[in-house]
């Protein structure tokens, strides 16, 4: 008989249902599965599945979001790579008909076809695949239009980190979408418990129009990548080192964008970034090769 949701793993059972499933946290795929009722509730909370609405989740694990987030009526498209889980997950939610599972590398998979838009996004992340798939998600459409993400604390800090702490991945992500830590999380939320915290991180991506051409915004990453390979340096110095542009081109680029010189690149905001660009343009190749946002 098919249905349209299935019960929930309760997450006190997290270690007993790997153990009767013949499963184990695998370390090399950085797995700690989710094992606290309140954190999994306050994720659902943000995620705000109504019902119909369409959900990519990245590594649904042993399936507890994926469970919330079906009984909430959402229909999942749910990427899980370890071939244990993908058939245990196929198991449990068997003859479940909103429930589309794929097993394979959320990395290998064309992640922003996957579901038809509108659409959101619910993952637990693992730290190495965090900025590969903000990447795949936010720097070409169709964007999601809200992803909630468990990440490393430290990680979730520097995405939605201010000017004075800014990376290149901060950058990116807030010019694509706002963002804030929702949650702080820790360790004891996880079976097994990681050796770091982690966070959740709500982040909404703006308006397609709200963005630069595709050239435009070509150039901007190639500024920016550029600038960050000193980030502590005065920026006057590192773009002169690491772009095609003389002195006398920054430092009049940075007077019309009103920037002081000796500032470093990590103390610039989003705005001060797309003013540079816009005072520098035509910027010109990267000598280094990098040719855009990857």
């Amino acid at each position: 008989m098919s249905r349209s949701t299935a019960p929930r793993v309760e997450p006190e059972t997290v270690r007993a249902t790997l153990r009767a499933a013949g499963l184990r946290a695998r370390h090399a795929l950085s797995q700690n599965f989710l094992a606290d009722t309140d954190v999994l509730d306050a994720i659902l909370a943000e995620a705000d599945p109504a019902p119909g609405r369409r959900v990519l989740e990245i590594g649904p694990g042993l399936g507890l979001l994926t469970g919330g987030l079906l009984e909430a009526g959402a229909r999942v498209t749910a990427v899980e790579l370890d071939r244990g889980l993908a058939a245990f997950l196929r198991d449990r939610f068997d003859g479940v008909e909103s429930l589309r599972l794929i097993e394979g590398d959320a990395l290998d998979q064309d992640l922003v076809h996957l579901v038809e838009p509108p659409y959101d996004v619910v993952a637990n992340l693992p730290y190495h695949i965090t900025s590969p798939i903000l990447h795949a998600l936010l720097g070409q459409p169709p964007r999601p239009s809200r992803l909630v993400l468990m990440v490393q604390r430290e990680v979730a800090e520097r995405i939605a980190a201010p000017p004075g702490r800014m990376s290149y991945l901060s950058v990116f992500v807030q010019y694509h979408a706002r963002v804030r830590v929702a949650l702080e999380v820790p360790p004891t939320a996880f079976e097994p418990e990681p050796a770091v915290q982690s966070a959740v991180i709500v982040v909404e991506p703006f308006d397609a129009d709200d963005r630069l051409d595709p050239v435009a915004e070509d150039e901007l990453w190639r500024l920016v990548q550029a600038a960050f390979r000193e980030r502590r340096k005065m920026i006057h110095n590192v773009l002169a080192r690491q772009l095609p542009l003389d002195a006398g081109r920054v430092a009049a680029g940075l007077a019309a964008a009103n920037i002081d010189p000796d500032r470093r690149p990590q103390t610039l905001g989003v705005g001060e970034w797309l003013a540079l660009r816009e005072a520098l343009t035509p910027i010109g190749p990267d000598p280094s090769g990098w040719r855009g946002a990857t």
